[in-house]
């Protein structure tokens, strides 16, 4: 599932490319069938919140998407192309593909670690996204917009402080490993950072989280606040220091941009001790039983 650092990248993006402009939507699967409430509007701005992304077209018309396990977008610029396969939302700008007479093949992304943010269009060139696979891509009035801002936790990459996920983890006895997944606590963490975070925190994922001591808690929410960020740049989570990897110059290998995370089995890039894998929140946790003991 796409991370907070993809969702706010799309945001940005998005916004570049469609921003204060006259969209035209449409739903060619059928299976959106909302478009008439926002084609030909002008899209006011487009907004982030942990994985979800919202494109304001004004008052109680707000296309929510969320991507969920699948969900991804295809970017392109030119004439639109034929309508393919699963296709759920396409969204253009009716001037910008008339500035671009060659056609674009569109650019579908690869999976995250596959992809180094290499060979994308600029956002201003950006003529055309289409989307597939989202878990929802529904109009949400103001209302029920704000209704999941009050539901969600503070978001690192808004800036949030952390306060209001403070007060609520010192009082819980589920595992930091479970809590962290928690959208209405951590909004835009998922499973990659949560493994890492804790990490890099050298804390056990299974300590409660009422025994995690206020600064550390502090210290793994401004950790997130840069690595976050940091992986926006392009889809790539990198989370591993210099003097921790095999090569210490030069690009980072996919096999060297994480701690912990799908690397059980595997040793420890500081201890050697093989990292372990345990299904935690529905999802696999990774973490170092030496580097994290409990």
């Amino acid at each position: 599932m796409p991370e907070g650092n993809e969702i706010h990248r799309w945001a940005e993006r998005h916004q570049a490319a469609f921003g204060q402009k006259t969209v035209r939507v449409d739903g060619p699967q059928g299976r959106f069938t909302d478009a008439d409430v926002i084609d030909g509007r002008k899209l006011q701005r487009v907004m982030a919140v942990g994985k979800h992304l919202g494109y304001d077209f004004g008052k109680d018309r707000i296309l929510h998407v969320h991507l969920g396990l699948q969900g991804d977008f295809t970017e392109g610029s030119g004439p639109l192309p034929p309508a393919k396969g699963a296709l759920r939302l396409r969204m253009w700008s009716a001037a910008a593909i008339k500035k671009a007479p060659v056609p674009g093949e569109g650019k579908r992304h690869a999976w995250y670690s596959d992809d180094d943010g290499t060979g994308h269009l600029e956002p201003e060139q950006i003529g055309w996204i289409e989307l597939r696979g989202p878990t929802d891509c529904s109009i949400y009035t103001q209302e029920k917009w704000n209704q999941l801002l009050e539901r969600l936790g503070p978001d690192p990459l808004n800036g949030d402080e952390p306060d209001r996920m403070l007060a609520k983890v010192r009082k819980r006895r589920k595992s930091i490993g479970e809590l962290l997944m928690d959208q209405t606590l951590f909004a835009g963490v998922g499973n990659i950072f949560r493994a890492e975070l804790l990490y890099r925190a050298r804390l056990s994922p299974f300590r409660p989280g009422k025994d995690v001591e206020e600064q550390l808690l502090r210290s793994i929410w401004k950790d997130a606040g840069v690595l976050m960020p940091a992986a926006m740049i392009d889809r790539r989570i990198v989370t591993t220091l210099p003097e921790h990897r095999p090569h210490k110059k030069g690009k980072v290998l996919k096999e060297e941009a994480h701690y912990v995370y799908r690397r059980n089995g595997l040793p420890c890039f500081v201890c050697e001790t093989v990292v372990k894998k345990q299904e935690v929140a529905g999802r696999n946790l990774f973490w170092c039983p030496t580097c994290q003991a409990e």
